[in-house]
């Protein structure tokens, strides 16, 4: 009975050694796959673009609080006290909606950013999904998400094939 058991053990460890090499891995860096794409491309120009137009209007309503600061130090020695506050806040109160618009731009250009960039990476996904499984892939590893310590010779490098299967050659 003992060695029955111990050939049942010795079979399972063996045919999980077996399963083991039969496992197929890939690796990708996703990265220069993106930037192999002309739509990731167009899509950085768009959103280069419009961080163009807010540093713009930026710029325009710095220039403007900067005449109102110039403006009221040529004449501050002429205004009442009451003038004088009421003009300082209203700097004050151009500055805050300066500060409010950078940040409000700031995170409509993250977010238009992932509006423009997300069905670029979808298609890529897609692609890698099909050339993964077109290979009889288990795991394909992203090595734009951290340099792993070993990749085996064996591992297939899935950038040229994708990028074949996306047309980028």
């Amino acid at each position: 009975m003992k060695t029955m058991k111990r050939m049942t053990l010795a079979m399972g460890i063996l045919c999980m050694t077996f399963a083991l090499h039969a496992q197929k891995f890939g690796h990708i860096t996703s990265e220069q796959l993106l930037q192999s794409m002309p739509e990731y491309d167009t899509a950085q120009l768009q959103v280069q673009d419009l961080r163009q137009q807010y540093d713009l209007e930026i710029e325009r309503i710095q220039v403007e609080i900067n005449k109102k600061i110039e403006e009221f130090n040529q004449t501050e020695a002429a205004l009442s006290d009451l003038i004088k506050e009421a003009k300082a806040s209203e700097i004050q109160e151009m500055q805050v909606r300066l500060q409010n618009f950078a940040q409000t731009a700031q995170q409509d250009l993250q977010q238009q950013s992932m509006v423009m960039i997300q069905p670029v990476m979808d298609k890529a996904r897609k692609a890698i999904d099909e050339v993964a499984k077109e290979n009889g892939l288990l795991y394909v590893f992203d090595l734009s998400q951290g340099n792993p310590v070993y990749v085996s010779e064996e591992s297939m490098d899935m950038l040229e094939p994708v990028k074949a299967k996306l047309g980028l050659q």
